[in-house]
């Protein structure tokens, strides 16, 4: 079950963001002190170390970074190869690993992406990009 495999850790700094996944909003968090966009999830400001921070929902669109093509893949995800796995960069400024739908010879960097949620397995609801 993937569940067994992908389940992610959950603490205190980012059960806000796996529940937002699963209603479906990409929220990521945003310093009120140096009104800097923050991802992955922490307890205090990378940027400036201030604890003024909140969750704000992203529009979830943004380009690709950086991608690879997956050939060979184990557990859950060996059945679905090739796939391809990238850095998004969203438009508030932070970038984040996912998965790249979409036609292989479309897939580009600086394409425009957007969010997409995909359940992979109950509770489990990832952030995939989609090609624009």
């Amino acid at each position: 079950m993937i569940k067994d495999i992908l389940e992610p850790s959950i603490d205190q700094e980012s059960k806000s963001f796996w529940d937002g996944l699963k209603n479906e909003q990409l929220l990521i968090q945003y310093c009120d002190d140096c009104q800097n966009y923050i991802f992955y999830p922490r307890s205090i400001c990378p940027h400036c170390f201030s604890e003024k921070i909140r969750w704000r929902n992203s529009q979830g669109a943004g380009k690709i970074y950086s991608y690879t093509v997956v050939h060979q893949a184990f557990g859950p995800f060996k059945q679905e190869v090739p796939f391809v796995v990238g850095i998004v960069e969203l438009d508030e400024g932070v970038r984040m690993m996912t998965r790249i739908i979409g036609k292989r010879e479309d897939i580009a960097i600086d394409k425009r992406v957007t969010v997409v949620f995909e359940k992979v397995d109950d509770p489990i609801v990832l952030p995939y990009f989609r090609l624009v």
